[in-house]
């Protein structure tokens, strides 16, 4: 039987992408029944769940130089990952969208879920491409697969119209030839048809290159490099702020860490370089960046961008000499010349770079007065943060608490899922990730809802990891019911949600400002009997059971390693932590 499209879609995924395909929808179908060229899991779930697993599988698997991919229904399939799709792109995350469409003839003429799908994403996604005969999937799939991964990693989005994918003979059956046409129009009708099929399959079966095509990254010159060592050579107080950028190929993480400890700087870590340095680093500083970065007189913006995590640059002396490193220039020079100026600026992969940094500076040696001050100011914060845990709250746990304990029993193969504002915002000062590639939040985006994709994604790629999501209890209504996925794929994770019955993030700015709590109030819901309803396990944890808090934790922990999805319903208080953070 001469197959359609999707023979040769699973095959062009079968030399190029990962083991997991994460679908929904019934435009897809013919994919998956193909997916037999692909050692495949098919997770089915909500098309906004569906996109934001892929920006957890992108990161974790750009190291091995594949994608994330997803498939969707058209029409709402598509629009619903509109949201998701951005973050990846602000996530900088290599994500291969497949996107159903309506049969080619059908386009325009009101077929069922038929919209203009490539204008929606054509701002978010680095290729957007419509196929629409089977002799164009092959090399249209090589093309995105090589943009996702160019440059910036980011997005791409393919449209695939259901006739494209299905075999021959069903695409001939359903334009329905008649073998004696009526009249000149019968006539017409049918070689129209018969023109358009031939067309569609035309060079479908001929012999075509499934490889990957080669990816190109740009990289500083040595010239930039030299001119990076000289400053760094001449600095008194430098200080390093690493973002996501610094994880990607071609520089291994452990490498970086051997570069960056040899270098010496006092670091600042961010997205998913949190972990770079281990959790105990004399060089990694957590505390206190405003307030270092004033004084600081060389600043390396390794992958960082000065958005309004940096208050837009203005954290930045004037004073200071500031070296940026990006692969994307728009993203690199963000509000330069406004509140900030770089003395150096280069478009280039910041691993790579910092690796040669490190060469060129083998004699180094930063001032280790400098180093030291820093790390006693970081070790007095914490500790001023852990005096404040164990303030009495007027009601239920204190949040800082219950996430110092969470910490203390994290295993070396953990690795955390943040989903949440006030919570989790609290838990980025707190929680430690025991390395790189070991914590996954909204990012820039900010985007609520995230947990139940990214952690199904990092439980798969990462099966032997204890996977933990921090929940708030706002952003924990988003994706609850992945619960049933976690269940039904043998994937066990274990939730933390820090249930304080408010929109916390909201409220701190709402009431100072405007006087009132009007719709950020929530209720204290039962969530772990909501997991228990999906077949997970379910635990409460509340001011009772202060005294036993590590037991419950490790009773949760226990119940996940036996292979159940695990959900602790923490009941937490308000404390006067992070008072007045306000993230616009």
């Amino acid at each position: 039987m001469r197959n359609g499209g999707s023979d040769q879609l699973s095959r062009a995924m079968g030399r190029s992408f990962p083991e997991f395909l994460f679908r929904l929808g019934e435009h897809c179908i013919g994919l998956l029944v193909h997916a037999i060229w692909l050692p495949a899991t098919c997770p089915k779930l909500s098309p906004d769940a569906v996109v934001h697993i892929c920006p957890s599988v992108g990161w974790l698997l750009c190291i091995a130089g594949t994608v994330g991919v997803a498939a969707v229904t058209a029409g709402p399939g598509v629009t619903n990952t509109v949201t998701a799709v951005k973050n990846a792109q602000m996530a900088e995350s290599p994500v291969l969208l497949i996107g159903g469409a309506a049969a080619t003839l059908q386009k325009g003429r009101g077929a069922l879920q038929d919209i203009e799908q490539l204008c929606l994403f054509k701002p978010l996604c680095k290729f957007c491409a419509s196929v629409r005969t089977v002799r164009d999937i092959v090399p249209t799939l090589r093309r995105a697969i090589a943009a996702a991964q160019f440059g910036t990693p980011g997005p791409v989005f393919v449209e695939f119209p259901i006739d494209v994918l299905y075999p021959y003979y069903l695409v001939e059956k359903e334009l329905s030839f008649k073998e004696t046409p009526r009249g000149l129009l019968g006539g017409v009708i049918n070689w129209y048809l018969g023109n358009h099929l031939r067309n569609l399959y035309a060079g479908a079966w001929e012999t075509r290159d499934f490889s990957p095509l080669p990816v190109q990254v740009p990289q500083a010159t040595a010239e930039q490099v030299q001119q990076c060592v000289e400053l760094v050579s001449r600095a008194k107080k430098p200080v390093m702020l690493l973002g996501s950028q610094v994880t990607l190929p071609p520089t291994p993480v452990e490498k970086l860490r051997e570069a960056l400890e040899a270098l010496g700087i006092p670091c600042f870590l961010g997205g998913m370089a949190r972990g770079m340095l281990g959790r105990d680093s004399p060089l990694h500083i957590r505390q206190n960046r405003r307030e270092v970065l004033k004084e600081a007189d060389l600043v390396i913006l390794a992958g960082t961008v000065c958005d309004f995590r940096l208050s837009y640059g203005c954290v930045l002396s004037r004073r200071s000499i500031v070296i940026a490193i990006n692969r994307d220039r728009a993203q690199m020079l963000r509000n330069s010349d406004v509140f900030w100026k770089p003395r150096v600026a280069i478009q280039g992969d910041a691993g790579s770079f910092l690796l040669s940094l490190s060469q060129g500076l083998k004699s180094y040696s930063p001032p280790q007065d400098w180093a030291t001050s820093l790390k006693d100011g970081d070790q007095r914060k914490e500790k001023a943060n852990r005096e404040k845990s164990k303030e009495p709250t007027e009601q239920h746990l204190n949040p800082l608490k219950l996430l110092h304990h969470v910490d203390n029993l994290l295993p070396e193969n953990s690795l955390l899922v943040l989903d949440g504002g006030d919570f989790v915002g609290s838990a980025a000062y707190i929680v430690r990730p025991w390395g790189p590639l070991r914590w996954l939040d909204p990012g820039a985006f900010g985007t609520l809802g995230v947990g139940g994709g990214f952690a199904l994604g990092a439980k798969l790629c990462r099966p032997d990891s204890e996977v933990w999501i921090l929940y708030g209890d706002g952003s924990l209504g988003y994706s609850i019911m992945e619960f049933d996925t976690f269940v039904r794929h043998k994937t066990p994770v274990i939730a933390l949600v820090g249930n304080d019955a408010c929109w916390s993030q909201i409220s701190r700015e709402q009431v100072p400002l405007l006087g009132s709590n009007v719709a950020c109030g929530l209720a204290y819901v039962d969530y772990h009997l909501v997991a228990e309803g999906l077949g997970g396990k379910g635990f409460l944890l509340s001011r009772q059971d202060e005294a036993c808090m590590d037991n419950i934790v490790q009773a949760a922990q226990e119940a996940c390693r036996e292979g159940h999805p695990t959900l602790i319903n923490a009941l937490i208080g308000r404390t006067s932590f992070r008072e007045g953070s306000i993230s616009v």
